[in-house]
This record gives C-alpha cells, sequence and structure tokens, in this order.
C-alpha cells in the first residue's frame, strides 16, 4: 500500500507542474515614489488609462495594468515589458522618481 501512495503524490507533483508550466508568465514591476510632485488622484489615472478613458502622450495601452496606492508610492505591474518602460519613461520625464522595473 505504501507504493500507491508515493506513485499518487509523484503524479500530482507532476500534474501541478504542467498546469503551473501552462499558465505562468514573467510580470515586471516598478513603483514610482511619493515626493515632492503633486500625487493626487494619480491612481485614478492610471486606472483612466489602463481602461482607454484618457491618452498618455508616448505610451501605449497597458491592458493589464495593476495598480496599487501603497504607503510610499504608487506600484504598477504588468506582463507587457515595453508598456511599462514607456510609461516609466513617462513619469521620469516628468520629474517623478521610480524604481527600476523589475
Amino acid at each position: 500500500m505504501p507504493e500507491s501512495k508515493e506513485k499518487q503524490v509523484v503524479m500530482t507533483k507532476r500534474v501541478a507542474e504542467r498546469w503551473l508550466r501552462a499558465v505562468m508568465y514573467p510580470e515586471y514591476r516598478f513603483k514610482v515614489l511619493y515626493g515632492s510632485k503633486d500625487f493626487r488622484n494619480m491612481a485614478s489615472l492610471m486606472h483612466s488609462f489602463r481602461d482607454g478613458r484618457i491618452a498618455m502622450q508616448g505610451c501605449p495601452r497597458v491592458a493589464d495594468l495593476g495598480v496599487k496606492d501603497g504607503f510610499d508610492g504608487l506600484e504598477l505591474w504588468s506582463k507587457d515589458h515595453d508598456g511599462l518602460v514607456a510609461l516609466q519613461a513617462w513619469y521620469e520625464k516628468r520629474g517623478f522618481e521610480t524604481t527600476g522595473i523589475w
């Protein structure tokens, strides 16, 4: 009986591994740090940008953009690396301090 339990556990791990490989994708993040710049409604602005209600000059629309307004800054994430690079450049061009994309 112990052999069948071991075999079942090994098979379960293999099924889980195949499922994870099929659904996982890289995700990139960066943070816009709070500073002397005006940050009012920045999270709302990013939600509108993601939903396509507004356009930002030089930034392609990032449809899967995640936005979290945190303690020390605005955290943005997506699986679209090029879109995040353009968005980070947009913020830095306007004088905001950002972390690198990781």
